[in-house]
């Protein structure tokens, strides 16, 4: 497999065959780093040396940011519209979604094979520990599927009956799956990795964030690398 045919290959993010992340684009290089933080001295490199992984470290551990924005990525996400709406919170990416405005091609929805319970003193989190029933001891996961086809079958009828798809999509629940293409330089991936693997981070997202990682390593694998090791990822 070459570089370029690994660049556009879907990476399956939260296990169902449905979800993915792929990079698309790449701006940028550890050699861009390194060039932006050696301008100040009217120097540049066109490729790296022992000295240049070294400052790459250094920036890195001293969390010195501004280099790290001159290398960038487009990834084409496919993920629920829950998570869609968390990463839509870092607003220092660039967004484009499918609209279902325009298509209802490719609808699919997630359902998970587990499910958590919600953590006591954590309004925002959940547990490791699983529910799989309702208290009339009906499956979590067919009453959620059940819903979704009903939900979906709901939004066909109401096209069928003249309903402007800017209206009819209002029924469709938050576990529909989305696509969207999202730019971002290096150091704000970072921070946006950072805060999304924290073990209070939804478990769905956390999933999405690591991928990124591993993809903008093999962009910039000694930037990525060096961070990695700052941070103790």
């Amino acid at each position: 497999m070459t570089a370029d045919t690994k660049r556009f290959e879907a990476y399956d993010v939260l296990g169902d065959g449905i979800s993915f992340v792929r990079l698309i684009n790449t701006m940028g290089s550890d050699v861009e780093i390194v060039n932006g933080a050696r301008v100040s001295f009217g120097k540049r490199r066109e490729a790296l040396d022992e000295k240049d992984k070294v400052l790459i470290q250094y920036l890195a551990d001293e969390r010195h940011t501004s280099p790290f924005e001159h290398v960038a990525f487009t990834f084409h996400v496919k993920c629920p519209l829950f998570v869609t709406r968390q990463w839509h919170r870092h607003r220092t990416w660039s967004y484009n979604e499918i609209s279902r405005r325009y298509t209802s091609v490719n609808m699919e929805f997630y359902v998970p094979k587990a499910y958590r319970q919600q953590a006591e003193t954590n309004r925002q989190a959940s547990t490791d520990e699983l529910v799989s029933q309702t208290k009339d001891g009906k499956s979590i996961q067919e009453v959620i599927t059940t819903h979704t086809e009903e939900a979906f079958a709901l939004f066909e009828n109401l096209l069928e009956n003249g309903v402007a798809r800017e209206q009819a999509r209002m029924v469709l629940p938050q576990n529909m799956y989305t696509e969207m293409y999202a730019t971002v330089n290096l150091h704000n991936l970072i921070h946006f990795i950072e805060l999304r693997i924290h073990a209070g981070a939804q478990w769905e997202i956390q999933q999405y964030a690591l991928k990124l990682l591993d993809l903008a390593e093999e962009a910039a694998p000694f930037a990525v690398q060096a961070i990695r090791k700052a941070r103790n990822w």
